[in-house]
């Protein structure tokens, strides 16, 4: 997959490679997205709310894009998102609001 493929404040549902390259559903939400990689979400399973740094090359396919209400967006300070941030790290574990549902 490449990067026009996703767009930011997306909710997707995709098949991915995880670390030993096994095929692994999971849904996502896109926080912000770079040349090589973009921020997301995990949004359910046992790792629901963490950040990681996915590459477009280990999506292998969308399953299901999600709308988004306004209400419904996550809100991380954007300084959590910078590039130079996640140079040197894969993943970070936040909470982040969502006004709209009380959060």
């Amino acid at each position: 997959m490449d990067k026009s493929e996703f767009q930011v404040n997306g909710h997707y549902a995709v098949t991915m490679k995880d670390e030993n390259g096994k095929l692994r559903p999971a849904n996502i939400y896109v926080h912000s997205m770079e040349d090589e990689y973009m921020i997301v979400r995990r949004t359910s399973g046992g790792d629901v709310g963490l950040l990681f740094k996915l590459k477009y090359d280990d999506v292998v396919k969308i399953v299901r894009t999600h709308k988004v209400l306004d209400r419904k967006k996550f809100m991380i300070p954007e300084a959590m998102l910078k590039p130079k941030l996640w140079e040197t790290r894969d993943s970070m574990r936040t909470y982040s609001s969502a006004p709209g549902l009380g959060k």
